[in-house]
């Protein structure tokens, strides 16, 4: 309290033995001064320590206790990190000791909120903490018990708020009458179409009366005069809305709605009811609102919009369907994070990775003892190998304490201690059927970017040690002209290096190595049998895209010329299994699955990989023997511009017919009057969504 902590709750609690060990090991000696506080702990001494030489005053009344001179109880403050402790220590005797027999939330809630505090109070993360209580939220899906539902939900809101500040449990039906959740919970979130019983009614309505919030996603939950009005016809069907933002901007997105809107005619005090959004249909229905209760800060949002469910877990009846929603999905992420926020709950983007070290990789056991062979007569004594952008410290084992910094990355050559649940050897290995690219791996599960990974050996390396620097997640990723590239958990993010002779066909023709990518990683896809069928595509000059709609992935390649032979650095990412905020390739092969009747497996970011590099080696060698033309029909079957009308330099540009791909990579567009002129893919930008080809400044 003198630190200016402010006390929420003071629970009596009774100590067993066990309790005063663990406190006499961990807490710390607190000297008290208020005369407030000597009202209840004796000057120099505290509930939570002793001075030296003395008796606790826990120990004392432990001793009381024993000879039966007193039943005093000492008085817990919640509010500080040692307090806490305490009630994780004694949570067992808090129970037995309290008048009302409480049972408490799940045996892990209390634990682990006590370990994200502290550890949010090591790294400075400010927390919005409303009313003093714990940073839980609770998902209620009524008498469902269907885990995979609970999944789903925590999921989507795991996609919007920092899972550093806040545990998700779900609120069982039996649980709401029987534990004390209100006292425990930032956020109930109800997901069930479910009537809600009238004694769980009342519950709800006390958690709002103590200042609690309540977000519903197409529940029959409401108050305040609120109604719910049912058309059947609205279900399962996909609709405009438009959602009003705090800002006073106004948000249009498309999402599957229950089959209910609320009444317009509301009753009560209309001023506690606030309209947040509406279907963009002829009667404008409104599908959500926001309301206020009680003198305590209460407040609910409640919609009728399904914003809580993924695409996948969507009953879609058309492709059209399909496309709506996966492209409205970036918003619906965005109106959640808007809906969230209202409600005081913090949607800042967690804190940045830590960056880990490489781990030395090799499908073939015998270009990996070559690769260190190489080593010992290419790095310093201290197994240095230097570079003005990462430089890398080779070491034997994990062990090596070696600290990660941006520019300093120790890499562990042991491949017997490799280990990692986003990344298999043995698929990649299965996978990789090349002659040189891909052998020398560098694993790490966190980077700055990968594309400052190999500086430092690609240049000295023998070409058939093929280099290839692999991550889960970037941290500063690098698109094409400047761009950020994110990289959340689930893309295939790689950065792989090739040489290429300066007097050969490929050599000549530099610009379209990002063509070649581009199609290897569509190839690596739709070449596996029974796969030819998924709506994966190239898109010029350097993405991959799902149909026309929406980009899944893209490629960025940065070139330097010694001598004769260039050196080339190829990255590349797509995603391959994160459905939001945009689309992923397992949704596309879920989607298939659904529309053909078909069980094709999800495929994986290692094998696409290894897939992704044996084509490429193989589209480099038939390039190389034939140019252009060996190449060129297999990239027409598969990009998005066939036949495509588009506005040259601007909206009032003139128009153009997109005719293909001339002999160094360049974008032909045939403009009549003018005939046939090429773009450059450096100096001009493809806007898909409004079919225009406009000059970069």
């Amino acid at each position: 309290m003198e630190n200016g902590m402010v006390p929420h709750r003071i629970v009596s609690v009774h100590l067993e033995e066990s309790a005063l060990k663990e406190l006499a090991q961990e807490a710390p000696s607190v000297k008290e001064k208020s005369t407030d506080m000597d009202a209840v702990t004796p000057a120099g001494k505290s509930a939570l320590g002793r001075a030296e030489g003395d008796k606790s005053e826990l120990e004392e009344e432990r001793e009381h206790e024993e000879t039966g001179a007193g039943d005093h109880q000492s008085l817990h403050v919640f509010s500080c990190h040692e307090c806490q402790q305490l009630e994780d220590i004694t949570i067992e005797s808090v129970k037995s000791a309290s008048a009302e027999n409480i049972p408490e939330l799940p045996e892990d809630c209390s634990s682990s909120r006590e370990e994200k505090e502290h550890e949010c109070l090591q790294k400075g993360i400010k927390r919005i903490n409303l009313a003093g209580k714990p940073p839980n939220i609770l998902i209620y899906l009524g008498s469902e018990a269907a885990e995979g539902r609970f999944e789903q939900v925590r999921a989507v809101l795991g996609g919007c708020i920092d899972a550093e500040s806040y545990t998700v449990y779900q609120l069982h039906q039996e649980q709401v009458l029987r534990d004390p959740w209100a006292d425990n919970s930032l956020l109930l979130l109800i997901a069930t179409e479910e009537p809600i019983p009238e004694d769980i009614h009342r519950q709800f309505m006390t958690f709002l009366a103590k200042g609690g919030k309540i977000l519903a996603f197409s529940s029959s939950f409401t108050f305040g005069g609120v109604q719910i009005k049912h058309k059947n016809k609205l279900r399962r069907v996909v609709h405009e809305l438009v959602v009003s933002k705090k800002d006073s901007t106004e948000v249009k997105l498309s999402l599957l709605v229950s089959g209910c809107v609320f009444e317009e005619g509301m009753k009560g005090d209309g001023s506690r009811v606030k309209v947040l959004s509406r279907l963009n249909n002829a009667a404008k229905d409104t599908v959500m609102v926001h309301l206020t209760h009680g003198s305590s800060g209460g407040e609910a949002i409640l919609s009728q919009a399904h914003l809580e469910l993924d695409i996948n877990s969507m009953d879609v009846q058309t492709e059209e369907d399909f496309n709506l929603l996966k492209m409205s999905n970036s918003k619906r992420y965005e109106v959640l994070r808007e809906i969230l926020t209202c409600l005081g709950l913090s949607c800042e983007l967690s804190a940045i990775p830590e960056l880990t070290p490489i781990y030395l990789l090799s499908p073939d056991e015998e270009i990996h003892l070559a690769f260190l062979k190489w080593l010992e007569g290419n790095v310093d004594a201290e197994g240095l190998r230097a570079s003005s952008k990462v430089s890398l410290k080779f070491v034997s084992s994990p062990e090596s304490k070696v600290e990660v910094t941006p520019s300093l990355v120790p890499v562990i050559t042991e491949m017997g201690r490799f280990s990692s649940e986003h990344f298999s050897l043995q698929t990649y290995q299965q996978h990789l059927q090349t002659k040189k690219l891909g052998k020398i791996l560098l694993f790490t599960e966190v980077t700055m970017t990968t594309m400052n990974l190999l500086d430092g050996l690609m240049f000295d390396l023998p070409e058939e040690m093929g280099l290839i620097a692999v991550a889960v997640r970037q941290t500063q990723g690098k698109g094409r002209g400047g761009n950020v590239w994110l990289s959340p958990v689930g893309c295939a993010l790689c950065t792989l290096h090739i040489s290429i002779p300066l007097h050969s066909n490929l050599g000549q023709r530099i610009p379209f190595i990002q063509h070649l990518v581009s199609l290897a990683v569509v190839e690596a896809v739709r070449s596996i049998p029974g796969y030819e069928d998924i709506e994966l595509r190239v898109k010029w000059p350097n993405d991959i895209y799902y149909s026309d709609l929406m980009k899944i992935g893209g490629v960025l390649v940065n070139s330097t010329l010694i001598e004769t032979t260039f050196h080339i650095l190829i990255g590349f990412g797509f995603n391959v299994n994160n459905s939001n905020p945009t689309i992923c390739i397992n949704d596309l092969i879920a989607k298939f699955n659904r529309e053909e009747g078909m069980e094709l497996q999800p495929l994986s970011a290692d094998c696409l990989i290894a897939r992704t590099v044996t084509v490429l080696e193989r589209l480099i060698e038939v390039f190389q023997e034939k140019g252009p033309n060996g190449i060129l029909p297999q990239y027409y079957k598969y990009w998005v511009h066939s036949g495509k009308q588009v506005r040259l330099r601007g909206e009032e540009g003139p128009l153009a017919w997109i005719v293909g791909i001339d002999d160094y990579g360049y974008l032909q567009v045939h403009e009549e009057g003018r005939g046939v002129e090429s773009v450059h893919p450096d100096g001009n930008s493809f806007d898909m969504l409004r079919n225009l080809i406009v000059p970069k400044h």
